[in-house]
């Protein structure tokens, strides 16, 4: 069932949108990028199109598993009683969920009952806001995700759909961590042959995204056991992130259907490279779509040839990126799991550095020669799958266009050819090492996050994880026990 054009929806369109509707699902996303939502009444949903209703604000109160933050934070806490959110439907962002029977679904963002402003923390809002912010100067932004991701599934042969409703608990509790099965084994990367033994599936995820507007432009088997990769098309910038978080609850709602848990953590196995989540963003003039960041007319004079076709623009926005990238860390690396990727030696980057078609840089700029003007852009390869993908782009956006406004230049140097951390020269500034560490400086007075999004975000979002690091601190793990339990 084809949607209609986002643009044309109005809240007066809506009862003949719906006409044959009896139920609408809608969801906000939480600061850990999780779809946080309910189905409604058509009635009801009709009734609060336009002016929004009650959402409970402990979404913003409490952890991915529920448990309240051991800090009580502005938002939303005892004090404040847990008090609503005002949660506006967002038309434009209308689909139909192909696996549930074709139900209108629609996005949320929230705003603050107190001040009648977009929610701080909301991650859809934060996004616009800073996109806004280019907008104001005749700007606007393009971006692109990729994402690998782990799967894992039941012992038992599932050869179709609705052959397992097992909870991931019960999956745990049957499996130990390390030895889950994998949807296949070995390393074999770009396989054509691979996906034939899990066809229904992996078509279906294919399809499902098609359907659901959120399409992918590439999908394929990466080097892992179980491991796929998929890149969704590119789009304007806010329809990206929200494409990037419907890509993810395709892939969670047909894996439940078939005995298979979707793994994003960022390393979910040692010894084997980590899931990343990288995305890509260029600038363009709002009115013509015109890309910002090619040059036009080639630069010989320029001391790093690898910046020969990039504008002036470009040069500043990745001046930015490199100043900023250290402060806004735990948006690009959020659980302490996700520094477990970020390690020497396993394809992921581990200082700030950049260069020109550079894989093993943070920063990888692609322009010409190697691609064509129109898709001069910039990859930031540090976030991995485990991301939030409103923050990752609002956080890229937000530090790249502080670039521009201060007319920042370019501190380091390119990653020469065949090195891994930063230049013979000098080996750059060595990006976090744990969330702890990423997180201190985040929220430090004087960060660069606290200057692109204020304190109010930065301390709420700063104290989400500081929750996490203290659960980890409080945990003891299988290692642990395994190492010490007889000789210590």
């Amino acid at each position: 069932m084809s949607s209609p054009d986002p643009s044309t929806i109005t809240v007066e369109s809506l009862p003949g949108l719906l006409k044959n509707d009896n139920a609408i699902k809608v969801a906000g996303i939480d600061v850990d990028g999780m779809l946080r939502g309910k189905l409604m009444a058509k009635s009801k949903f009709l009734s609060i199109a336009k002016e929004g209703f009650g959402f409970c604000s402990v979404i913003y109160g409490w952890d991915m598993h529920d448990q309240l933050y051991f800090r009580e934070l502005s938002i939303s806490n005892k004090t404040n009683g847990y008090r609503d959110l005002i949660a506006i439907p967002d038309l434009a962002s209308f689909r139909r969920i192909p696996w549930e029977n074709n139900v209108p679904f629609f996005l949320l963002s929230f705003v603050d009952p107190d001040t009648d402003a977009s929610l701080s923390v909301c991650p859809r809002s934060l996004l616009k806001r800073v996109v806004d912010n280019l907008a104001q100067d005749g700007y606007g932004a393009m971006a692109g995700a990729e994402y690998e991701f782990y799967q894992f599934r039941a012992p038992q042969n599932h050869d179709g759909p609705e052959r397992n409703s097992s909870s991931t608990a019960t999956f745990l509790r049957d499996n130990p961590v390390h030895a889950l099965p994998s949807l296949t084994e070995g390393m074999f990367g770009y396989s054509i042959t691979r996906p034939v033994h899990n066809q229904e599936y992996y078509y279906g995820i294919f399809d499902a995204c098609t359907q659901f507007n959120c399409g992918l432009e590439g999908w394929h088997t990466e080097s892992g056991p179980g491991v796929f990769e998929a890149a969704i098309s590119f789009d304007e910038i806010t329809q990206m992130a929200d494409k990037a978080s419907m890509f993810k609850l395709v892939v969670k709602s047909l894996g439940s259907k078939y005995g298979i848990t979707p793994c994003f953590m960022a390393k979910p196995r040692e010894g084997l490279p980590g899931n990343s989540g990288h995305m890509h963003v260029s600038v363009v003039d709002k009115q013509t779509g015109k890309n910002l960041f090619y040059r036009g007319e080639e630069d010989k004079q320029h001391k790093w040839q690898d910046l020969r076709w990039l504008s002036d623009l470009g040069r500043h926005f990745l001046a930015g990126l490199i100043d900023g990238l250290p402060d806004i860390m735990p948006l690009l690396a959020p659980n302490v799991n996700s520094y477990k990727r970020l390690v020497e030696n396993f394809w992921a980057p581990v200082t700030v550095s950049w260069g020109l078609e550079h894989r093993a840089a943070s920063i990888r700029l692609i322009s010409p020669p190697t691609s064509s003007p129109k898709a001069t852009r910039f990859e930031v390869r540090v976030p991995g799958a485990d991301t939030n993908a409103h923050f990752v782009l609002a956080a890229i956006l937000a530090i790249g266009w502080r670039g521009v406004q201060k007319k920042l230049e370019i501190s380091v140097p390119p990653l020469g050819k065949g090195e891994d951390t930063g230049s013979a020269a000098d080996q750059g500034v060595r990006l976090a090492k744990s969330l702890k560490e990423a997180t201190d400086r985040f929220m430090a007075k004087d960060s660069v996050a606290r200057e692109v999004f204020g304190d109010e975000f930065v301390d709420h979002y700063g104290g989400t994880r500081q929750h996490e690091i203290r659960l980890w601190d409080e945990a003891v793990t299988d290692w642990e026990v395994r190492r010490y339990i007889e000789t210590v």
